[in-house]
């Protein structure tokens, strides 16, 4: 999804971390246009070799572990930004990277009704299809199941039904 966001935001160039061929195949069909499998250090280096050293401009972490949100903050540029929409598991992140980096850190549930009108439009514009994300439908009842197949990347995104 943060790959349709940059897109939908104009984003000339998207830089994708991901290690699986299926979120790649993904992150491909909906804007990306450079893929990392390498994580950290391997992973910020071969960002900053695609950025000419810099970083980037603004960094979307939506995985929330002490690794991904350090990855996050040395691939960005100083000056740059980082949305952390990831749930954090008690991560800590040195002050002194954001200070001498001049590193902005946004974060916070997404607040999704004040965007819904845009966001539905879009959709019947044809312009996004959200469809593509959900790889799988499982009834309400089977949501610890769903969590457990995204949890194990066996799944992007499961749809509950009622």
């Amino acid at each position: 999804m943060g790959v349709l966001a940059a897109h939908q935001m104009g984003a000339e160039r998207i830089i994708v971390f991901s290690r699986h061929a299926d979120r790649q195949a993904l992150a491909k069909e909906f804007g990306a246009t450079d893929i990392i499998e390498e994580r950290g250090d391997a992973g910020v280096k071969a960002l900053k070799a695609l950025t000419d050293g810099l970083g980037a401009h603004s960094v979307i972490e939506a995985v929330g572990t002490q690794e991904s949100m350090m990855q996050a903050v040395r691939s960005t540029r100083p000056g740059g930004h980082i949305g952390f929409v990831g749930i954090s598991h008690d991560v800590e992140i040195p002050g002194g990277h954001l200070f001498v980096g001049l590193v902005h850190l946004h974060g916070g549930p997404a607040p999704v009704r004040r965007y819904l009108p845009e966001l539905i439009q879009l959709v019947l514009d044809r312009k996004v299809d959200p469809g593509k994300v959900f790889t799988k439908q499982l009834p309400l009842e089977d949501a610890a199941e769903a969590y457990r197949l995204m949890d194990q990347r066996e799944e992007v995104k499961v749809l509950l039904w009622p």
